[in-house]
C-alpha cells in the first residue's frame, strides 16, 4: 500500500485516512529514516509464558551468600525470643 503524507509546519506527519485507519491510540513505533525514506515498524510486545517464566525459575540456584527463608525465620524466633523474656 502506498501513500502521500505530508509534513506540517509544526513538524507532524499528516497521514492519508486509509493509513489511520490501521492505527490504534497506544500503538508504538520504532521509525527509521534513511536519505530517501522514513519506515514505520510496529513495536510488538511479545507476552511472556507462565510456564516458561516457572521453569526459568526453576534453573536458578540460590544465592550461597544469602541466608534461607529457614534461617530467617530461626533468627526471627530468636530476636522475638530475647524481646519477649
Amino acid at each position: 500500500m502506498k501513500g502521500t503524507a505530508i509534513v506540517t509546519s509544526e513538524g507532524q506527519i499528516s497521514l492519508p485516512i486509509e493509513f489511520k485507519k490501521q492505527l490504534k491510540p497506544g500503538d508504538k513505533y520504532t521509525i527509521v529514516v534513511t536519505e530517501k525514506s522514513l519506515i514505520l515498524e510496529k513495536i510488538i510486545k511479545e507476552k511472556a509464558h507462565l510456564d516458561h517464566f516457572l521453569k526459568e525459575l526453576e534453573n536458578i540456584e540460590p544465592d550461597a551468600d544469602k541466608p534461607s527463608l529457614e534461617e530467617i525465620s530461626t533468627v526471627v524466633k530468636e530476636v522475638r525470643q530475647k524481646l519477649w523474656t
